[in-house]
């Protein structure tokens, strides 16, 4: 039995309960309601407000929406012109219907058993609006609607005024003005080609829906509306992939009524999938069920078309991942009551979905490849290809030389310190910047499952560079050698050596050239890797603050000042600056930055090709001119307190 530390009491009692009332809940714990409070969950506080607008557009009460970034950048408004949000007070609650949404968890006209009108929505937990309003220092509401203006202003989630009957008005809808608690959030500056990407695509699912988003800070006005919906999606996401389609014409269908589901999708010469699904308008980043069942009717489609068709495939196995390879398509499905996982809506768990999308799909997609045997012949002829290649690559990878404790691991690199451990999934290389951190990350690390490859400075900008000419540099050379893939067009994954490829650089403007480069160098060369989430970023700490016996680590300057803010008025913090990681021992750069349990990684993921693709243009293509262009623009948003020379 272990002993309690003796500061600590064994006693627990009722008294020891806490309940978190009101919107308490969301401002303790506001990962729950919108995955973090980094960037990610700054903006989705937006796509809550901006959810609740498109549900009226769905549901036929409005059809355009005004999205305001302010000059600040840390403020939006948001406005529909739909019926507005009621404003007369509950019977039961002898509150307006508008402060009920703004401020009672699980609170809304969505559930589905009442007259509101919503038959299809985005939001029926009743919590988007509420979660928005427990995290901004300052909300004002406006609703026009029955002739008449009203406002109500609130801070953090609480009433600052009553529901004011501003006077008369014409039109109906609502506005939303928020401010972001800069208590909760790690930045409160809203990213305006985030918003314009998130507004473009739903131009396209919600084709006669029209989107204007105002970009005060830049002086710029832009105007979404996308008449084309799915077909011209899919057109432009096939273009962003820079991969020529296999055939001319691409593969659509829709059906309306209660279920309404679209669909669009065309085979390419890329080796991966690509999947834009939606629910009810919202986007679906991690699938669900609905995109489930569109990759069950895709294979099943194909292979009955094969087996009708009696094509011969000379003793290939066809497997589904040679049918979907090079797949680019966009999923739309409205369902009356989906099952999302968690508030941030990342998923869809329906499971009818499955079987009603693939239902849909398979027939029509048949009815499509016997329609169009040319197009059908093309796509055949690119799924042989990708078999065979396949069963190449199988053969090739199994004369390879596998990483077996019998294996003296032939042909890598002397500066490689490998792991112990053959199981690939258990693995992890650490691309270290320097030889003296990787002293210390060689020392630290577990042997066992943590490989540590030193890079010598700055690597080669292989930007706009063919893959021969950035495999003749030494450093890029050794990486692609101890990864074990082959870069390039002999890119081979089965090769793969380690599990997660982690990049540990120091937490500097150095340190983030330099994972810039690598980064870069990962998506022209070896995409794959990130496409299947095995690279990362290890997140160092870049000051060590001692307060008496405590000891806090922080990743950058906000984090620090977030610490410093945080410690009681009495106390004396000694605050050392990491010069690099050269400068821990290897029991601190452990403890922060290797160990599993205590460690922070940041997963790379592509959301958009197209937007990573002129993102490295602009910061290490060969014409400068972007860069300072990019530059001259964010200049006002920098503030420099400490300058690395």
């Amino acid at each position: 039995m272990t002993a309690l530390p003796a500061n600590r009491s064994a006693a627990y009692r009722s008294e020891d309960i806490q309940v978190l009332e009101g919107l308490e809940p969301v401002r303790k714990r506001p990962a729950m309601y919108i995955g973090g409070v980094d960037s990610k969950g700054l903006h989705h506080l937006a796509w809550e407000i901006l959810d609740n607008a498109v549900d009226e557009y769905i549901n036929g009460y409005a059809d355009h929406i005004i999205v305001t970034l302010h000059k600040s950048g840390h403020a939006l408004t948001i406005s529909d012109n739909g019926r507005g949000i009621p404003v007369d007070i509950h019977p039961r609650y002898k509150k307006s219907g508008l402060e009920l949404v703004l401020t009672v968890l699980h609170a809304g006209g969505k559930f589905g058993d009442t007259d509101s009108g919503y038959f299809h929505s985005g939001g029926l937990h009743g919590v988007g609006a509420s979660v928005v309003n427990a995290l901004s220092r300052k909300l004002v509401a406006t609703v026009r609607r029955d002739g008449f203006e009203y406002r109500q202003s609130f801070a953090r989630g609480v009433p600052t005024t009553k529901l004011e009957k501003v006077g008369p008005a014409r039109g109906h809808g609502t506005t939303i003005y928020f401010e972001p608690d800069e208590a909760i959030f790690k930045t409160t500056r809203f990213d305006a080609d985030i918003i314009k990407a998130r507004l473009e695509d739903m131009s396209y699912i919600h084709s006669g829906l029209r989107l204007t988003f105002i970009d005060e800070h830049a002086g710029q006005t832009y105007e979404f509306s996308n008449p084309g919906g799915l077909p011209a999606f899919l057109a432009r996401l096939v273009a962003d992939g820079q991969k020529p389609a296999v055939t001319d014409i691409a593969f659509t269908a829709a059906r309306s009524g209660e279920q309404k589901m679209e669909v669009a999708l065309q085979w390419t010469e890329s080796t991966e999938e690509t999947y834009r699904s939606y629910v009810n308008g919202i986007r679906t980043p991690n699938g669900g069920t609905h995109e489930n069942g569109l990759k069950s009717a895709i294979r099943k489609a194909v292979q009955n078309y094969i087996e009708t068709h009696d094509i011969k495939v000379k003793g290939l196995k066809i497997t589904a991942e040679d049918i979907r390879e090079g797949i680019v398509a966009v999923l739309s499905v409205f369902v009356r009551e989906p099952q999302f996982e968690g508030q941030t809506k990342q998923r869809l768990n329906n499971p009818e979905m499955e079987n009603a999308v693939d239902n849909f799909v398979r027939p029509a997609l048949e009815a499509w490849l016997n329609s169009n045997k040319s197009a059908a012949d093309a796509i055949i002829g690119r799924i042989i290809l990708a078999a065979k290649a396949r069963e190449a690559s199988r053969a090739a990878a199994a004369e390879v030389t596998r990483r077996t404790p019998g294996s003296r691991r032939l042909s890598l690199p002397g500066k490689l310190a490998d792991c112990k451990s053959t199981d690939r999934d258990s693995t992890e290389l650490f691309i270290v910047e320097g030889d003296s951190a990787g002293g210390s990350a060689k020392q630290g690390r577990n042997n066992l499952t943590q490989a540590i490859l030193p890079l010598r400075g700055k690597i080669l900008n292989s930007e706009d560079l063919p893959t021969a000419k950035v495999l003749a540099n030494q450093e890029l050379a050794d990486l692609v050698q101890a990864i074990g893939t082959g870069a390039g067009d002999k890119f081979r994954y089965e090769g793969l050596r380690y599990g997660k490829i982690i990049l540990l650089m120091d937490a500097d403007a150095d340190g983030c050239h330099i994972c810039t480069l690598l980064l870069d160098f990962f998506l022209r060369h070896m995409p794959e890797l990130i496409r299947k989430g095995h690279i990362y970023i290890a997140q160092p700490p870049l000051y060590r603050i001692d307060v008496g016996k405590e000891t806090y680590w922080a990743r950058d300057d906000e984090h620090k000042e977030e610490i410093l803010a945080s410690l009681k008025g009495n106390a004396r913090p000694e605050i050392t600056r990491f010069k690099g990681l050269g400068e821990m021992n290897a029991e601190v750069l452990w403890r922060t930055t290797l160990d599993p349990r205590t460690r922070t990684l940041l997963r790379v993921e592509i959301d958009n090709p197209r937007e990573a693709h002129e993102a490295f243009q602009e910061l290490l293509g060969k014409d400068p001119a972007p860069r300072y262009r990019f530059i001259m623009e964010k200049a006002d948003q920098a503030i420099v307190e400490e300058l690395d020379v």
